[in-house]
């Protein structure tokens, strides 16, 4: 089960950009379908975004379209979120996650869809 890793969290002004990155260890990181979720106080957790195993499909939930990217580097074994445009509805902890061997040309968005789950990193957005 690979181990992962996020940061890049922490307070930035309405308008502002951060960029969260995802570490996974092991010598596997380039088959897993990967995706990024956030949790609000009071809220569910939700997914962000999603990418395949190459990085060629990708998912983004309607509330970031147009403001966020996700990519990822095999070579690094991490993939990235960057954020664009931040709102304070942004706000949340950011939790990485990872489906193993899913050399699939699609993308996964539900929780249960993730085998592994990194501990996950706050984003605060001032107004």
């Amino acid at each position: 089960q690979v181990q992962l890793v996020e940061s890049g969290g922490g307070l930035v002004q309405d308008g502002g950009s951060l960029r969260l990155s995802c570490a996974a260890s092991g010598r596997s990181f380039s088959s897993y379908g990967m995706g990024w979720f956030r949790q609000a106080p009071g809220k569910e957790r939700e997914v962000v975004a999603a990418v395949n195993w190459n990085g060629g499909r990708t998912y983004y939930t309607d509330s970031v379209k147009g403001r966020f990217i996700i990519s990822r580097d095999n070579a690094k074994n991490t993939v990235y979120l960057q954020m664009n445009s931040l709102k304070p509805e942004d706000a949340a902890v950011y939790y990485c996650a990872a489906r193993a061997r899913s050399y699939e040309n699609r993308t996964y968005t539900k929780e249960a869809d993730f085998t592994s789950w990194g501990q996950g990193t706050q984003v605060t957005v001032s107004s």
